[in-house]
This record gives structure tokens, C-alpha cells and sequence, in this order.
């Protein structure tokens, strides 16, 4: 119920989703260190209603950046204080304050029109992020795979906002592996509220005027934070009546990664919510139940397939599905 409406701009390919001014301040607040003297870029975003372009504006100063672009897809706005729609896209820039009054004013933002209708994709896009040091902005989900790619085909920084399920994507999850990208803060509870187009804003037990929410949305980047280096403590021993093997892979299953035992070192499957608490200094990441699952197994004992690739537990004498697992291990220190 909660993603019914992100379903559905899926399938539409409507992704525009604006993201909450509170949200941003929560996430950028522990990378301040990484903008100092840098050129960001918000290639997602419709300056009108973008909070991203707002947050950086109004704190260029304070974070010391360089220079803001954000590049408008086109029906938008080309005059960014007036009410008239234009079929032009168009890009922003600004450089900061000049006239003293700390507030990013029409005559000290640069519009500027795009030959093109200003995706990301475009030739002319490519230019700015060339330009740009880091990026930021919360990119079209049904377009995730492609916005990752370019920004790692022009190795840029980012931080940006996805869906959980994306951990899963061949084209991602071998970036979390090698290191290359991993989970920042994220949201609170685990869902974000976005300004939304669509008439179902949000769910009855969690509604806010005008908005939708999401569950599983998450903050990517690969910026050095904090948390990343912060080990889990871990408090539990290994048992083998609490963490079963797998019938098809050859590890122990970990239902909640606070479980994790503290004395096991083999190879051990936790739930992708583990990335938001790992460490490349505490575990090292093996694979995936999607790529390392023996079906073969499951199919002789059962005579059939209940899905796709999944790790199976032996529950009451039957083959039991489980949900999808990371494959890790103890680093030893």
C-alpha cells in the first residue's frame, strides 16, 4: 500500500517525486566537510519547486561551495519567479551573494536556455556534469540504473536518493561490493514524504497534505561518512538451533543484523538492511541469495520452483523461501 503510488509512476514513467526541504538539511548536515570550494550540480530538478536548489542557494555560503548549476527539464518554468509556462529547458547557475542581503536574488541567478529538452542524458547535460564536482538531486527511480552509470562512467561524487530494491540491481549491487558506493543516513523510519502530482498522496495511517510517501527510499553516495566506519557491536553467540544453514548455499542464516553472532566466521546471509549499518573494515560482502543460490537443490526436493533465486531454510521438514540475503563475512582483525 505504502509504494502504490510509486508502482504506478513507474509504469508511467513519472518520476517526479520533489523532495522535502527538511529531509535534504537532515542528510547534507554530515557531509558539510565535502563542499567547500566545490561546484555542485542538482540535474534533476525543477528550480520552482526543488528544494535541493533551495538548500543549496541559501547555504552557498555557509558551505563555502564554488558554484550551483541546476539543470530544468523542459515545460517548465525559464523565468524562475514568474507563474508562465515555457516549452524551453533551462539550466541555473549562481556564483553567490553580491549585494550583501544573503538571499539569492532573480538579477544574481543565471537562466540560461538548453538547446535541448535537458536530460540528464544530453550532450549539453554531460557538459555541465563534467563541469560539476559533486552531484546531488533525487533522480527519476524508473531511471536509477542509467543515472548511475553516467555518474560513474565520469567519476563523479554524489549523493543521491533510490530505492532500497535498487541494492539489488545487477548494475548496482556490485558497486556496493567493490566499494564504490554505499547507503548514507537515510530517512527517518525508513520512508521519505515527497511533493507529489498524484491523487493518492499518501497512506491513511501516515498522510501529510499534498505529499506521498515512500517506503524503502534511501540516500546513495560515495562521499566518506562517518557511519561507514563504525563498527556493529555485536553481542550474541553462534548456536546452531538460532541460525540454521541454508539448504541451497553453504551459510547460516541471520534473520536481523543486530543477530549477528559474535563469534562466527564463516560466510553468514543478513537482509539488505545490513548495508545501512556496514563497515568494509568489519565484514567483507560475499554476494547475493540472487546470484549464489543453488535452485537445483530446491528443485529436486520439491519439484518445482516457488520464484526466482532465493536461500531456503529447512522450517518443520519443508523447504522454507526465504527473502532476499547479502553473503558476508568477519573480517579478522
Amino acid at each position: 500500500m505504502a509504494n502504490k503510488n510509486l508502482n504506478k509512476a513507474k509504469e508511467a514513467k513519472k518520476d517526479e517525486f520533489y523532495t522535502q526541504l527538511e529531509d535534504i538539511n537532515n542528510e547534507l548536515r554530515h557531509y558539510r566537510e565535502h563542499f567547500r570550494g566545490k561546484t555542485v550540480l542538482c540535474n534533476c530538478d525543477d528550480p520552482r519547486v526543488s528544494n535541493f536548489f533551495t538548500y543549496f542557494a541559501y547555504n552557498f555560503e555557509f558551505l563555502g561551495l564554488k558554484k550551483l548549476i541546476t539543470t530544468c527539464y523542459k515545460n517548465q518554468n525559464i523565468d524562475l519567479f514568474s507563474q508562465n509556462k515555457s516549452e524551453q529547458a533551462v539550466y541555473l547557475t549562481y556564483e553567490g551573494d553580491k549585494n550583501g542581503d544573503h538571499i539569492p536574488n532573480a538579477e544574481e541567478i543565471g537562466v540560461k536556455p538548453l538547446k535541448g529538452d535537458g536530460d540528464f542524458r544530453s550532450k549539453e547535460c554531460i557538459e555541465l556534469l563534467k563541469e560539476a564536482d559533486i552531484v546531488v538531486t533525487n533522480p527519476p527511480f524508473s531511471l536509477f540504473r542509467e543515472y548511475v552509470a553516467q555518474l560513474m562512467e565520469y567519476e563523479k561524487k554524489f549523493l543521491i536518493i533510490g530505492h532500497q530494491n535498487a541494492i539489488s540491481y545487477k548494475e548496482i549491487f556490485p558497486l556496493i561490493m567493490q566499494n564504490k558506493l554505499w547507503l548514507g543516513y537515510g530517512f527517518k523510519g525508513g520512508a521519505g514524504h515527497f511533493i507529489s502530482h498524484y491523487e493518492d498522496k499518501a497512506t491513511a495511517g501516515d498522510h501529510r497534505e499534498g505529499m506521498i510517501r515512500v517506503s524503502g527510499v534511501t540516500w546513495f553516495t560515495n562521499l566518506e561518512i562517518k557511519k561507514r566506519h563504525e563498527d556493529i557491536i555485536l553481542y550474541k553467540h553462534y548456536t546452531s538451533e538460532e541460525y540454521p544453514r541454508y539448504i541451497n548455499f553453504d551459510a547460516i542464516n541471520v534473520n536481523k543484523t543486530e543477530e549477528i553472532p559474535m563469534d562466527y566466521d564463516g560466510a553468514m546471509g543478513v537482509p539488505i538492511t545490513f548495508l545501512d549499518k556496514y563497515s568494509p573494515e568489519q565484514f567483507e560482502i560475499l554476494g547475493k541469495s540472487l546470484d549464489l543460490a543453488d535452485m537445483s537443490v530446491i528443485k529436486k526436493r520439491l519439484g518445482k520452483l516457488n520464484g526466482g533465486p532465493r536461500f531456503y531454510i529447512e522450517k518443520e521438514g519443508v523447504p522454507t523461501r526465504l527473502y532476499e540475503r547479502i553473503v558476508i563475512r568477519k573480517i579478522k582483525k
